[in-house]
């Protein structure tokens, strides 16, 4: 079972965020994301959203940085680890222009993009910038069909729809991958239908363990009916997590112990049926964020 991480800093929704990541900044990125490719994750995510309402900024915050951005900032610093977009609410824009973003991306990063797409929930984002919100679910199913297109090898993508209509533009660089992975987020129905049938794997949003069995079934249910074929990665998210004996406190929900514990928690996820999972580590700082993913991949990640 691959393992992944969402990157702090550069969202910092009080959901998740740490207090000291307020301070924080590039260094700091560079730093986990160095450490995370040393200790063998699968990728490094990033969230996206433009621009955050004044209703909801005292939760969400106005942090969240640009994620092709941030993103192509930390393929040069690093070697092998993915880069995920968790997830791009790519409604926001033309297919065409986040196609130019995401295979440059993966272009200058030798091939390391795996796009992770979703509908998005924030009315004044849509309504600021033009799209449809309303119809936001019907306007990613056409995204993705689209940016499949524009994505692929083809220098004049072509592609003809209800929302967008393009052929005879050619765009370059292509992407370094044949096929960039596409990963569907959401957790509703329609987005697990998106997934099944668009996707080459599973974002869930939240889904607790004891959720996620019947979310999977469904999808395998679709895929079948449907006669999908090819891989297609299942996805968890895990509780957060504490590698050792914790000297402060990192709430009830965290999963704390050795790790032959921890791994023996994880790997309940896999039984369930799950290729990926994302993690994320409580810190009071920089430094001990990234010795939790040291501890993590030298003695939780091989027992996964």
């Amino acid at each position: 079972m691959a393992y992944g991480i969402q990157l702090p800093v550069q969202s910092q929704s009080t959901i998740y965020a740490e207090s000291w990541e307020a301070a924080a900044g590039p260094d700091d990125l560079l730093a986990v994301a160095r450490a995370a490719d040393r200790a063998g994750f699968a990728y490094l995510a990033c969230c996206d959203h433009v621009a955050i309402p004044r209703r909801l900024a005292s939760a969400m915050s106005t942090v969240w940085y640009d994620p092709v951005a941030t993103l192509a900032f930390l393929a040069a610093a690093t070697e092998r680890i993915r880069l995920l977009s968790h997830v791009a609410v790519v409604g926001l824009r033309h297919p065409l222009l986040s196609a130019k973003q995401y295979a440059t991306l993966d272009h200058l990063s030798g091939g390391r993009l795996i796009l992770g797409v979703g509908a998005g929930h924030v009315r004044e984002e849509f309504e600021v910038l033009g799209a449809d919100f309303e119809r936001r679910g019907a306007v990613l199913d056409e995204s993705v069909d689209a940016l499949r297109a524009a994505l692929g090898p083809d220098e004049f993508p072509e592609h003809h729809g209800k929302l967008y209509d393009f052929e005879g533009l050619g765009q370059r660089p292509r992407p370094a991958q044949d096929r960039v992975p596409l990963w569907v987020g959401g957790s509703s129905p329609a987005a697990l239908r998106r997934a099944a049938l668009k996707g080459d794997g599973w974002l869930p949003q939240g889904d607790p363990r004891d959720r996620l069995p019947a979310q999977i079934a469904r999808i395998r249910e679709l895929r079948e009916r449907a006669g999908a074929s090819g891989p297609f990665t299942v996805g968890a998210i895990a509780e957060p997590l504490y590698v050792g004996a914790p000297r402060w406190d990192v709430g009830r929900r965290t999963l704390t112990g050795g790790p032959q514990e921890l791994a023996e928690s994880l790997r309940a996820y896999r039984a369930m049926g799950v290729d990926q999972v994302q993690v994320r580590f409580r810190s009071r700082d920089r430094t001990e964020l990234t010795d939790q993913i040291a501890a993590f991949g030298a003695g939780v990640a091989p027992q996964l």
